[in-house]
Protein backbone atom coordinates (compact mmCIF):
# COMPACT_ATOMS: atom_id res chain seq x y z
CA UNK A 1 0.00 0.00 0.00
CA UNK A 2 0.96 3.17 -0.80
CA UNK A 3 0.46 6.51 1.84
CA UNK A 4 -0.31 10.00 0.16
CA UNK A 5 -0.19 13.10 1.51
CA UNK A 6 -3.22 15.19 -0.38
CA UNK A 7 -3.09 18.66 -0.70
CA UNK A 8 -5.23 21.73 0.24
CA UNK A 9 -6.46 22.41 -3.96
CA UNK A 10 -6.66 26.02 -5.03
CA UNK A 11 -9.36 28.15 -4.54
CA UNK A 12 -8.66 31.45 -6.67
CA UNK A 13 -6.19 33.80 -6.82
CA UNK A 14 -7.44 35.73 -4.26
CA UNK A 15 -7.55 33.14 -1.36
CA UNK A 16 -4.40 31.23 -0.01
CA UNK A 17 -5.14 29.43 3.39
CA UNK A 18 -9.14 28.64 4.77
CA UNK A 19 -10.30 27.76 8.31
CA UNK A 20 -10.64 23.96 8.66
CA UNK A 21 -14.77 23.98 9.78
CA UNK A 22 -15.07 19.91 10.17
CA UNK A 23 -13.76 16.60 8.76
CA UNK A 24 -16.24 14.81 7.16
CA UNK A 25 -14.79 11.67 7.67
CA UNK A 26 -12.86 10.16 10.73
CA UNK A 27 -9.74 8.39 10.39
CA UNK A 28 -9.53 4.82 9.11
CA UNK A 29 -12.74 5.40 6.49
CA UNK A 30 -12.70 4.30 3.10
CA UNK A 31 -13.38 7.05 0.66
CA UNK A 32 -13.76 7.27 -3.27
CA UNK A 33 -11.64 9.94 -5.47
CA UNK A 34 -14.30 13.33 -5.22
CA UNK A 35 -16.02 12.02 -2.01
CA UNK A 36 -16.62 15.44 0.19
CA UNK A 37 -14.27 14.98 2.83
CA UNK A 38 -13.51 18.23 4.13
CA UNK A 39 -15.41 21.54 5.10
CA UNK A 40 -13.63 25.04 5.11
CA UNK A 41 -14.41 28.34 5.23
CA UNK A 42 -12.73 31.32 3.84
CA UNK A 43 -13.10 34.94 4.40
CA UNK A 44 -15.43 34.79 1.30
CA UNK A 45 -17.19 31.57 1.43
CA UNK A 46 -18.06 27.87 3.21
CA UNK A 47 -17.61 25.06 0.64
CA UNK A 48 -16.58 21.08 1.09
CA UNK A 49 -13.72 19.83 -0.38
CA UNK A 50 -13.28 16.62 -2.21
CA UNK A 51 -10.80 13.72 -1.77
CA UNK A 52 -8.23 13.75 -4.15
CA UNK A 53 -7.67 10.01 -4.04
CA UNK A 54 -9.23 6.68 -3.01
CA UNK A 55 -8.00 4.88 -0.20
CA UNK A 56 -8.11 5.06 3.57
CA UNK A 57 -7.81 8.15 5.40
CA UNK A 58 -4.77 7.50 8.14
CA UNK A 59 -4.13 10.90 9.63
CA UNK A 60 -5.36 14.34 9.79
CA UNK A 61 -2.65 16.77 9.19
CA UNK A 62 -4.59 19.65 10.08
CA UNK A 63 -7.34 19.61 12.66
CA UNK A 64 -10.71 21.19 13.29
CA UNK A 65 -10.72 24.90 13.66
CA UNK A 66 -6.88 25.06 12.47
CA UNK A 67 -5.61 26.78 9.36
CA UNK A 68 -5.10 24.82 5.83
CA UNK A 69 -2.55 26.83 3.68
CA UNK A 70 -3.59 25.82 0.21
CA UNK A 71 -0.96 23.65 -1.94
CA UNK A 72 0.12 22.30 1.72
CA UNK A 73 -1.42 18.95 2.91
CA UNK A 74 -3.92 18.42 4.85
CA UNK A 75 -4.13 14.94 5.47
CA UNK A 76 -2.49 11.55 4.27
CA UNK A 77 -4.68 9.00 1.95
CA UNK A 78 -3.64 4.86 1.87
CA UNK A 79 -4.06 4.22 -1.76
CA UNK A 80 -3.60 0.89 -3.45
CA UNK A 81 0.25 0.86 -4.91
CA UNK A 82 3.96 0.14 -3.96
CA UNK A 83 4.55 1.10 0.00
CA UNK A 84 5.92 4.39 0.17
CA UNK A 85 5.98 6.93 3.21
CA UNK A 86 5.01 10.83 3.25
CA UNK A 87 7.01 13.47 3.60
CA UNK A 88 6.45 14.77 7.30
CA UNK A 89 8.97 17.28 7.01
CA UNK A 90 7.22 19.02 4.42
CA UNK A 91 4.49 18.86 6.69
CA UNK A 92 6.38 19.82 9.96
CA UNK A 93 7.42 23.10 8.02
CA UNK A 94 4.02 23.69 6.99
CA UNK A 95 2.59 23.89 9.76
CA UNK A 96 5.59 25.69 11.75
CA UNK A 97 5.27 28.15 9.14
CA UNK A 98 1.31 28.62 9.47
CA UNK A 99 0.19 32.32 11.54
CA UNK A 100 -3.16 33.23 10.19
CA UNK A 101 -3.37 37.16 9.53
CA UNK A 102 -5.94 37.20 12.64
CA UNK A 103 -3.16 35.74 14.96
CA UNK A 104 -1.00 38.28 14.05
CA UNK A 105 -3.61 41.22 15.24
CA UNK A 106 -3.97 39.75 18.51
CA UNK A 107 -0.52 39.42 18.99
CA UNK A 108 -0.11 42.74 17.99
CA UNK A 109 0.79 44.82 20.35
CA UNK A 110 -1.03 48.67 20.34
CA UNK A 111 1.36 51.14 19.75
CA UNK A 112 3.12 52.71 22.67
CA UNK A 113 2.02 56.21 22.14
CA UNK A 114 -1.48 55.08 22.82
CA UNK A 115 -0.81 55.41 26.43
CA UNK A 116 -0.01 58.85 26.08
CA UNK A 117 -3.32 60.11 24.84
CA UNK A 118 -5.03 61.89 26.59
CA UNK A 119 -8.47 60.98 25.01
CA UNK A 120 -9.53 57.45 25.90
CA UNK A 121 -9.54 54.70 22.97
CA UNK A 122 -12.60 54.14 21.76
CA UNK A 123 -13.76 50.96 23.94
CA UNK A 124 -13.29 47.42 21.39
CA UNK A 125 -15.23 44.24 21.05
CA UNK A 126 -12.87 41.32 22.02
CA UNK A 127 -10.59 39.38 19.35
CA UNK A 128 -11.58 36.33 20.85
CA UNK A 129 -14.93 34.30 21.43
CA UNK A 130 -15.91 34.88 25.14
CA UNK A 131 -16.99 30.89 25.58
CA UNK A 132 -14.38 29.68 23.37
CA UNK A 133 -17.02 29.08 20.63
CA UNK A 134 -15.79 28.66 16.84
CA UNK A 135 -16.39 31.34 14.06
CA UNK A 136 -15.54 31.08 10.57
CA UNK A 137 -13.92 33.49 9.03
CA UNK A 138 -17.17 34.59 6.86
CA UNK A 139 -19.49 34.52 10.00
CA UNK A 140 -17.33 36.61 11.39
CA UNK A 141 -16.81 38.66 8.38
CA UNK A 142 -20.35 39.48 8.21
CA UNK A 143 -20.54 40.44 12.21
CA UNK A 144 -17.71 42.86 11.38
CA UNK A 145 -19.39 44.69 8.80
CA UNK A 146 -22.88 44.50 10.55
CA UNK A 147 -21.19 45.55 14.14
CA UNK A 148 -21.99 42.86 16.23
CA UNK A 149 -20.17 41.73 18.72
CA UNK A 150 -18.98 38.85 20.13
CA UNK A 151 -21.12 38.75 22.83
CA UNK A 152 -24.07 39.14 20.72
CA UNK A 153 -22.52 36.12 18.30
CA UNK A 154 -22.28 34.07 21.53
CA UNK A 155 -26.18 34.46 22.42
CA UNK A 156 -27.15 33.39 18.66
CA UNK A 157 -28.66 30.02 18.40
CA UNK A 158 -26.72 27.99 15.36
CA UNK A 159 -28.07 25.16 13.70
CA UNK A 160 -24.77 23.94 11.93
CA UNK A 161 -23.15 21.18 12.96
CA UNK A 162 -22.08 20.95 16.83
CA UNK A 163 -24.42 24.23 17.35
CA UNK A 164 -22.05 26.16 14.97
CA UNK A 165 -23.53 29.75 14.09
CA UNK A 166 -23.80 29.57 10.18
CA UNK A 167 -24.23 32.11 7.48
CA UNK A 168 -27.95 31.95 7.44
CA UNK A 169 -28.25 32.30 11.23
CA UNK A 170 -26.36 35.51 11.37
CA UNK A 171 -28.00 36.91 8.34
CA UNK A 172 -31.53 35.86 9.96
CA UNK A 173 -30.68 37.77 13.04
CA UNK A 174 -29.49 40.73 11.58
CA UNK A 175 -32.70 41.00 9.24
CA UNK A 176 -34.36 40.85 13.21
CA UNK A 177 -33.19 44.73 13.25
CA UNK A 178 -31.21 44.30 16.39
CA UNK A 179 -29.51 47.66 17.36
CA UNK A 180 -25.35 47.86 16.80
CA UNK A 181 -23.94 49.49 20.10
CA UNK A 182 -21.61 52.31 19.16
CA UNK A 183 -18.72 49.99 19.42
CA UNK A 184 -15.98 49.29 16.85
CA UNK A 185 -16.07 46.21 15.13
CA UNK A 186 -15.28 42.51 15.16
CA UNK A 187 -11.30 42.36 14.36
CA UNK A 188 -10.91 46.34 13.90
CA UNK A 189 -9.28 48.69 16.24
CA UNK A 190 -10.38 52.55 15.99
CA UNK A 191 -7.97 55.13 18.07
CA UNK A 192 -8.94 58.56 18.66
CA UNK A 193 -6.01 60.45 18.44
CA UNK A 194 -5.51 63.42 21.08
CA UNK A 195 -7.18 66.30 18.48
CA UNK A 196 -10.10 64.54 18.12
CA UNK A 197 -10.67 64.66 14.61
CA UNK A 198 -8.04 62.04 13.15
CA UNK A 199 -8.62 58.50 13.63
CA UNK A 200 -6.06 55.16 13.11
CA UNK A 201 -7.88 52.52 12.14
CA UNK A 202 -6.86 48.51 11.98
CA UNK A 203 -6.78 47.14 8.66
CA UNK A 204 -9.28 43.79 8.78
CA UNK A 205 -8.32 40.53 7.68
CA UNK A 206 -9.36 41.21 4.36
CA UNK A 207 -8.33 44.44 3.38
CA UNK A 208 -4.61 43.72 4.60
CA UNK A 209 -4.91 40.53 1.86
CA UNK A 210 -5.92 42.71 -0.35
CA UNK A 211 -3.08 45.30 0.26
CA UNK A 212 -0.48 42.61 0.09
CA UNK A 213 -1.70 41.07 -3.13
CA UNK A 214 -1.78 44.73 -4.88
CA UNK A 215 1.67 45.63 -4.10
CA UNK A 216 2.87 42.04 -5.27
CA UNK A 217 0.76 42.43 -8.27
CA UNK A 218 3.33 45.84 -8.88
CA UNK A 219 5.72 44.55 -7.72
CA UNK A 220 5.85 41.11 -10.19
CA UNK A 221 4.60 42.55 -13.43
CA UNK A 222 5.82 45.99 -15.24
CA UNK A 223 2.47 47.70 -15.59
CA UNK A 224 1.53 48.88 -18.67
CA UNK A 225 -2.44 50.57 -19.83
CA UNK A 226 -3.44 51.41 -23.56
CA UNK A 227 -6.52 53.02 -23.76
CA UNK A 228 -9.00 52.73 -26.66
CA UNK A 229 -12.47 54.98 -27.20
CA UNK A 230 -15.01 52.64 -28.48
CA UNK A 231 -18.38 53.82 -30.16
CA UNK A 232 -21.06 51.76 -28.16
CA UNK A 233 -24.21 53.19 -30.31
CA UNK A 234 -24.93 50.15 -32.05
CA UNK A 235 -24.34 47.71 -29.13
CA UNK A 236 -26.51 49.88 -26.80
CA UNK A 237 -29.38 50.48 -29.64
CA UNK A 238 -29.40 46.92 -29.93
CA UNK A 239 -29.48 46.20 -26.25
CA UNK A 240 -32.24 48.44 -25.90
CA UNK A 241 -34.11 47.44 -28.32
CA UNK A 242 -34.18 43.67 -27.43
CA UNK A 243 -33.81 43.57 -23.65
CA UNK A 244 -37.57 43.49 -23.61
CA UNK A 245 -37.99 40.54 -25.67
CA UNK A 246 -34.93 39.04 -24.12
CA UNK A 247 -36.41 38.88 -20.55
CA UNK A 248 -39.60 37.69 -21.99
CA UNK A 249 -38.10 34.69 -23.99
CA UNK A 250 -35.21 33.69 -21.26
CA UNK A 251 -36.68 35.21 -18.04
CA UNK A 252 -33.16 36.71 -17.72
CA UNK A 253 -32.48 40.20 -17.59
CA UNK A 254 -29.29 41.38 -19.81
CA UNK A 255 -27.19 44.09 -19.42
CA UNK A 256 -23.81 45.61 -21.35
CA UNK A 257 -21.76 42.79 -19.43
CA UNK A 258 -22.17 39.99 -21.41
CA UNK A 259 -22.27 42.33 -24.70
CA UNK A 260 -18.93 43.20 -23.40
CA UNK A 261 -17.14 39.46 -22.22
CA UNK A 262 -18.96 38.27 -25.73
CA UNK A 263 -16.24 40.80 -27.56
CA UNK A 264 -13.40 39.60 -25.13
CA UNK A 265 -13.55 36.05 -25.80
CA UNK A 266 -13.72 36.72 -29.96
CA UNK A 267 -10.45 39.13 -29.45
CA UNK A 268 -9.03 36.54 -27.45
CA UNK A 269 -9.11 33.60 -30.10
CA UNK A 270 -7.72 36.66 -32.69
CA UNK A 271 -4.73 36.93 -30.03
CA UNK A 272 -4.41 33.88 -28.27
CA UNK A 273 -1.11 35.09 -26.41
CA UNK A 274 -2.83 37.69 -24.70
CA UNK A 275 -4.07 34.25 -22.70
CA UNK A 276 -1.19 32.95 -21.34
CA UNK A 277 0.31 32.92 -17.52
CA UNK A 278 3.97 33.43 -16.85
CA UNK A 279 6.21 30.26 -15.28
CA UNK A 280 9.76 31.63 -14.96
CA UNK A 281 11.45 32.37 -17.69
CA UNK A 282 8.27 29.93 -19.25
CA UNK A 283 5.32 31.54 -20.94
CA UNK A 284 2.13 29.27 -20.61
CA UNK A 285 -0.17 29.71 -23.24
CA UNK A 286 -3.77 28.42 -21.39
CA UNK A 287 -5.51 26.91 -23.30
CA UNK A 288 -9.33 27.70 -21.91
CA UNK A 289 -10.58 30.88 -21.83
CA UNK A 290 -11.15 31.49 -18.80
CA UNK A 291 -12.59 35.02 -17.60
CA UNK A 292 -12.47 36.55 -14.13
CA UNK A 293 -15.37 39.27 -13.51
CA UNK A 294 -15.16 41.92 -10.72
CA UNK A 295 -18.40 41.79 -8.73
CA UNK A 296 -18.96 44.75 -6.06
CA UNK A 297 -20.47 43.40 -2.72
CA UNK A 298 -22.47 45.09 -0.86
CA UNK A 299 -19.89 45.54 1.78
CA UNK A 300 -17.62 47.92 -0.29
CA UNK A 301 -15.05 44.47 -1.07
CA UNK A 302 -14.43 43.02 -4.48
CA UNK A 303 -14.85 39.21 -5.61
CA UNK A 304 -13.83 38.20 -9.19
CA UNK A 305 -15.63 34.90 -9.93
CA UNK A 306 -14.89 32.47 -13.22
CA UNK A 307 -16.56 32.27 -16.47
CA UNK A 308 -15.30 28.80 -17.16
CA UNK A 309 -14.73 27.96 -21.01
CA UNK A 310 -16.46 31.19 -21.48
CA UNK A 311 -16.08 30.74 -25.17
CA UNK A 312 -18.56 27.89 -25.06
CA UNK A 313 -21.33 29.85 -24.27
CA UNK A 314 -24.24 31.74 -26.79
CA UNK A 315 -24.94 35.15 -25.66
CA UNK A 316 -28.38 34.01 -23.80
CA UNK A 317 -25.84 30.98 -22.11
CA UNK A 318 -23.41 33.72 -21.24
CA UNK A 319 -25.91 36.17 -19.75
CA UNK A 320 -27.51 33.74 -17.38
CA UNK A 321 -24.08 32.20 -16.57
CA UNK A 322 -23.20 35.92 -15.73
CA UNK A 323 -26.45 37.28 -13.63
CA UNK A 324 -25.79 33.86 -11.80
CA UNK A 325 -22.40 34.39 -10.54
CA UNK A 326 -23.32 37.89 -9.67
CA UNK A 327 -26.48 36.85 -7.85
CA UNK A 328 -24.17 34.02 -5.88
CA UNK A 329 -21.74 36.43 -5.25
CA UNK A 330 -23.76 38.80 -3.78
CA UNK A 331 -25.27 36.60 -1.30
CA UNK A 332 -22.55 34.73 -0.32
CA UNK A 333 -23.38 31.86 -2.36
CA UNK A 334 -20.05 31.05 -4.38
CA UNK A 335 -18.10 27.69 -4.43
CA UNK A 336 -14.31 27.51 -4.39
CA UNK A 337 -14.69 26.14 -7.99
CA UNK A 338 -16.60 29.52 -8.90
CA UNK A 339 -13.28 31.73 -8.31
CA UNK A 340 -10.45 29.72 -9.64
CA UNK A 341 -8.31 29.67 -12.74
CA UNK A 342 -9.39 32.30 -14.46
CA UNK A 343 -6.85 33.38 -16.97
CA UNK A 344 -8.05 37.39 -18.20
CA UNK A 345 -10.04 39.55 -15.91
CA UNK A 346 -12.78 42.03 -17.07
CA UNK A 347 -13.87 45.28 -14.72
CA UNK A 348 -17.07 47.37 -15.46
CA UNK A 349 -16.55 50.68 -13.68
CA UNK A 350 -18.52 52.43 -15.89
CA UNK A 351 -21.24 51.02 -13.58
CA UNK A 352 -19.44 53.54 -10.69
CA UNK A 353 -19.46 56.59 -13.24
CA UNK A 354 -15.73 56.18 -14.18
CA UNK A 355 -14.34 57.47 -17.08
CA UNK A 356 -11.45 54.78 -17.29
CA UNK A 357 -8.80 54.02 -15.05
CA UNK A 358 -5.92 51.71 -14.40
CA UNK A 359 -7.08 48.11 -13.35
CA UNK A 360 -4.16 46.03 -11.50
CA UNK A 361 -3.47 42.70 -12.93
CA UNK A 362 -4.75 39.70 -11.00
CA UNK A 363 -1.95 37.01 -10.90
CA UNK A 364 -0.80 34.89 -12.58
CA UNK A 365 -2.24 36.61 -15.46
CA UNK A 366 -1.12 38.90 -17.95
CA UNK A 367 -4.21 40.84 -18.82
CA UNK A 368 -7.03 43.05 -17.28
CA UNK A 369 -9.40 45.23 -19.19
CA UNK A 370 -11.75 48.04 -17.65
CA UNK A 371 -14.89 49.19 -19.19
CA UNK A 372 -15.87 53.11 -18.36
CA UNK A 373 -19.16 54.65 -18.44
CA UNK A 374 -20.84 55.06 -21.64
CA UNK A 375 -21.73 58.70 -22.56
CA UNK A 376 -23.56 61.00 -25.51
CA UNK A 377 -20.96 62.51 -27.29
CA UNK A 378 -20.50 64.69 -30.08
CA UNK A 379 -19.00 63.17 -32.83
CA UNK A 380 -17.63 63.47 -36.45
CA UNK A 381 -19.39 60.46 -38.58
CA UNK A 382 -17.78 59.36 -41.60
CA UNK A 383 -20.50 58.73 -44.64
CA UNK A 384 -19.91 57.81 -48.13
CA UNK A 385 -21.22 60.93 -48.95
CA UNK A 386 -18.89 62.95 -46.45
CA UNK A 387 -18.72 63.84 -42.78
CA UNK A 388 -20.93 64.88 -40.64
CA UNK A 389 -21.68 65.62 -36.96
CA UNK A 390 -23.84 63.82 -34.58
CA UNK A 391 -24.47 61.96 -31.29
CA UNK A 392 -23.33 59.30 -30.44
CA UNK A 393 -22.79 56.76 -27.24
CA UNK A 394 -19.00 56.37 -26.43
CA UNK A 395 -17.03 54.35 -24.00
CA UNK A 396 -13.38 54.32 -23.16
CA UNK A 397 -11.35 50.70 -22.72
CA UNK A 398 -8.60 50.81 -20.43
CA UNK A 399 -6.50 47.37 -20.68
CA UNK A 400 -3.54 47.39 -18.23
CA UNK A 401 -1.47 44.14 -19.40
CA UNK A 402 1.94 42.78 -17.80
CA UNK A 403 4.91 44.02 -20.21
CA UNK A 404 7.52 41.31 -19.31
CA UNK A 405 5.37 39.26 -22.17
CA UNK A 406 2.73 41.30 -23.80
CA UNK A 407 4.45 44.48 -25.56
CA UNK A 408 2.59 47.43 -26.74
CA UNK A 409 1.63 46.38 -30.15
CA UNK A 410 -0.12 42.64 -28.50
CA UNK A 411 -1.75 45.10 -25.99
CA UNK A 412 -2.76 47.68 -28.45
CA UNK A 413 -3.85 45.94 -30.98
CA UNK A 414 -6.09 43.56 -28.66
CA UNK A 415 -7.92 46.22 -26.65
CA UNK A 416 -8.67 47.76 -30.29
CA UNK A 417 -9.93 44.23 -31.41
CA UNK A 418 -12.32 44.26 -28.58
CA UNK A 419 -13.43 47.62 -29.58
CA UNK A 420 -13.86 46.98 -33.27
CA UNK A 421 -15.94 44.12 -32.46
CA UNK A 422 -18.37 46.31 -30.44
CA UNK A 423 -18.45 48.83 -32.87
CA UNK A 424 -19.47 46.31 -35.53
CA UNK A 425 -22.23 44.82 -33.18
CA UNK A 426 -24.70 43.38 -36.18
CA UNK A 427 -28.29 46.01 -35.33
CA UNK A 428 -30.26 42.89 -36.79
CA UNK A 429 -29.09 40.22 -34.53
CA UNK A 430 -31.58 37.67 -33.63
CA UNK A 431 -31.48 35.72 -30.17
CA UNK A 432 -31.88 32.33 -31.31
Amino acid sequence: MALIEMIMPKMGESIFECTVLNWLKNVGDKIEADDMILEVATDKIDTEIGASHSGIIKEFLVQKGEVAVIGKPVCIIEIAGEETAPQPKVVEEAKSNEITEVEKLIKEPVSDFVNLLTTPPVTTKPTTPSNNRFYSPLVLNIAKEEGISFEELDKIVGTGLEGRVTKDDILAYVKQGVSVPAVAPIAERIVVVASGSDQIIEMDRMRKMIAERMVESKRIAPHVTSFVETDMTNTAVWRDKTKGKFKQDTGENITFTPLLIEAVVKAIKDFPMINVQVDGDKIIKKAKINIGMAVALPNGNLIVPVIHEADSYSLIGLTKKINDLTYRARNNKLKADDLADGTLTVSNIGSFGNIAGTPILVQPQVSILAFGVIQKKVSVIETPQGDTIGIRQKMIISHSYDHRVVDGSLGGQFVKRVSDYLEGFDLDRNLF
